[in-house]
């Protein structure tokens, strides 16, 4: 048995819910969905009991009725597992992994940023990637955006 298949079978004798949505795709790369209730026990086991020390990158999703976030966690021996979690477009809200990798802010603020996701525990700081004058309440990844006119363009019916 490879180590993947080892880890996915350590994660799904630890959470029996992750049975049909967690999968290995190919060598060192495992793939997941987590219910978003249950996603803080399965990131902080992922670190504690499976190795995976380092966070590579979060990647945002506007999937229509749900926004999604995916994790994307590495161990020194370079498997990758990429966890994916949503919450609804009514009420997106995700916590921040920062007391685990305090790195991750960057990641954090550019979903805010991008998809207006609230990040609870997030602390203040820098709107990024965008300037910080960007208009509030414009989200340039949500599929339904529209650019606000520019200033003396009329908008069109």
């Amino acid at each position: 048995m490879t180590s993947e298949e080892n880890i996915q079978e350590g994660l799904l004798k630890k959470f029996a819910f992750l049975d049909g949505n967690i999968k290995v795709q190919r060598a060192r790369r495992i793939f997941g969905i987590v219910d978003h209730g249950k996603f803080r026990e399965v990131f902080e086991s992922l670190i504690k009991d499976f190795g995976f020390t380092l966070l590579c990158t979060i990647t945002g999703f506007d999937e229509g009725e749900v926004f999604s976030l995916m994790y994307h966690m590495a161990r020194p021996d370079g498997i990758v597992l990429s966890i994916k979690t949503s919450a609804p477009k009514d009420k997106p809200i995700f916590k921040t992994v920062t007391a685990y990798f305090p790195d991750a802010e960057i990641y954090e603020r550019e979903v805010v940023g991008l998809f207006g996701v609230t990040v609870e525990g997030l602390g203040p700081g820098n709107s990024y990637p965008l300037p910080d004058d960007w208009p509030k309440g414009q989200y340039p990844l949500r599929k339904d955006w529209k650019p606000a006119p520019k200033k003396g363009e009329v908008k069109d019916a």
